[in-house]
């Protein structure tokens, strides 16, 4: 492990009285509530990027880098970023704790069994699957039939056989049989109620109000008709509590929840804010994947929810990810192409667009590799200047906090949005609308196309006084619906496909396209070279 802090010290650092915390450890502990002072305000950054390409641009390293800037020039800054899930920590993609010199600690800890978060969740989510199953096969509630439960399990391993199951084999001594399947922990309504809930007593209501099946006249069956809240209240004791960790160069992170951007809200707890806007005057926080997915839910879905408005946006983009976006092959993103980043920065400018709906100014951070050229770097600035941004370069990975610097002292500089934020709808309209207005507006789609019976659902959710927001599933791979479709398409048609209601996250789930909400592994995943030595210590872990 890299030489950090005590937590203690953290904690007293920050502001935190640290016979309050709940300690796991030396350097990990968990915060009670009643250290939240919900009138403090902060100046909130939210870190997204460019739609990502195969290599990825490095957004939570400049998250964290950025933190750590702020931090070189004695700014009283926190961290908020979400918990990784194992799924993709075993998978491809990796850990969720930064790289280099811009990473959180202890990440080992972070990226496995963090403070049983995930373990709680899960938990509680599997044990309304079995109360759920056991109503039922009890006939507890009249017309709640086998086919009509809509509530699935959830498994944090990257698992494809479970993606569709048939559970039970019916009879008089097990469940009836029905078609059934999981989803991966991260898409959970239990994880987004935990990143969106704000005390217990939210907590109680969100969990009850969670539909789990339909009765036989169209009318939802709830959690709370299951009587089962109390015991997932029970499970969810601690893990609403945010958890405490640090900056590689010892700034506070909090490091709460995990949904995924591209098939959940995809961003880290609202406590989480609360407690860093508490004690810190600049909040660092991320949203999943690029501005048309992560940085969207994080207004229309966290701010709408009563998440602290954020300050302004900090788009993430590097030199090879606009040649990717302007075509160029991923075998020669190393070579000279003015063309193809001119080409390519069309999704800057898109992401640059999408932040500016929202009443927000944009600084873009040009996450620097060995072979990027002055004269790459300066045509992005360009670029940015001529859209109405800027663009800094950022270069924590290799030098840390040093490198971040020259972003963190314009941030730090920049003035107040005095005219406030604007969400993309209102509450009231219809979801039909609202799913329409994001396809046009958001996505640059010219039509929408529903399969049979999603709009009649989407009007029976209405008729049930749902006027939640939309949390749109949909490739991060491309602005578009279509994963091929590079740079900033235009004119194409957005598929819904299926749609869920979120009763308690207080969300309508609509899945753009074949969604698939419980990935697979790869053919050479990291849980191939994950290990313990011989002296106790994890190794190879990837980080991002």
């Amino acid at each position: 492990m890299k030489k950090i802090k005590h937590i203690e010290q953290i904690a007293d650092e920050f502001g935190i009285d640290s016979k309050s915390l709940e300690f796991y450890g030396k350097f990990k502990a968990k915060i009670p509530l009643e250290n939240i002072n919900k009138t403090k305000k902060s100046k909130i950054i939210v870190v997204t990027a460019i739609t990502p390409t195969p290599l990825g641009e490095g957004k939570s390293t400049t998250a964290i880098g950025l933190t750590q800037g702020l931090g070189k020039i004695n700014k009283n800054v926190a961290l908020t970023i979400r918990q990784p899930s194992l799924g993709p920590v075993f998978g491809h993609k990796g850990g969720g704790t930064g790289g280099g010199k811009t990473t959180v600690e202890p990440a080992v800890d972070i990226n496995l069994h963090f403070n049983g978060d995930f373990h709680a969740m899960e938990s509680a989510h599997n044990l309304l699957s079995a109360m759920v199953d056991n109503t039922v096969y009890r006939n507890i509630i009249k017309d709640f039939y086998p086919e009509n439960i809509t509530w699935r399990r959830v498994t944090d391993a990257e698992d494809r056989s479970l993606r569709s199951v048939i559970s039970g084999t019916g009879g008089p001594t097990t469940s009836p049989i029905r078609s059934t399947g999981f989803d991966i922990s991260a898409a959970s309504e239990i994880m987004a109620i935990l990143a969106l809930t704000d005390s217990y007593k939210d907590l109680r209501e969100r969990l009850g109000n969670i539909v789990v099946g339909w009765k036989k006249d169209k009318t939802p069956v709830l959690a709370k008709e299951i009587n089962a809240v109390g015991s997932m209240m029970a499970l969810l004791k601690d893990a609403i509590k945010p958890n405490l960790a640090q900056t590689v160069e010892g700034q506070p992170a909090i490091v709460h929840m995990g949904p995924f951007g591209n098939i959940a809200h995809g961003c880290s707890s609202i406590l989480a804010d609360q407690v860093a806007s508490t004690f810190a005057d600049f909040v660092i926080t991320e949203a999943g994947f690029g501005a048309d997915l992560g940085f969207e839910k994080f207004m229309d879905i966290k701010v709408r929810q009563g998440g602290p408005e954020p300050f302004c946006a900090v788009i993430v983009a590097t030199i090879r990810g606009l040649k990717w976006h302007g075509g160029v092959d991923i075998k020669n993103l190393m070579g000279k192409n003015n063309k193809a980043i001119i080409k390519g920065s069309e999704n800057l400018i898109n992401a640059i667009r999408i932040v500016s709906k929202y009443g927000l100014k944009s600084v873009v951070a040009i996450n620097l590799f060995p072979n990027d050229t002055k004269e790459e770097i300066n045509l992005v600035k360009k670029i940015c200047e001529e859209n109405n941004s800027v663009a800094i370069e950022a270069n924590g990975f290799s030098q840390g906090g040093e490198g971040m610097i020259d972003l963190a002292s314009y941030i730090s500089n920049l003035d107040e949005n005095e005219k406030g934020i604007n969400l993309l709808y209102e509450n009231k309209e219809s979801p039909i609308n609202k799913v329409e207005k994001l396809a046009k507006e958001i996505y640059s789609a010219d039509k929408v196309s529903w399969s049979p019976m999603t709009r009649t659902t989407l009007r029976l959710f209405e008729s049930q006084g749902w006027d939640f927001p939309i949390c749109m599933a949909k490739t991060h791979l491309s602005v578009s619906a279509n994963p091929k479709l590079r740079g900033a398409p235009v004119g194409h048609t957005l598929p819904i496909k299926e749609v869920r209601v979120l009763g308690g996250a207080k969300q309508i789930v609509t899945l753009a396209g074949d969604i698939i909400t419980l990935p697979g592994l790869p053919s050479n995943p990291n849980a191939f070279d994950i290990d313990l030595n011989d002296k106790g210590e994890i190794i190879n872990i990837l980080s991002t």
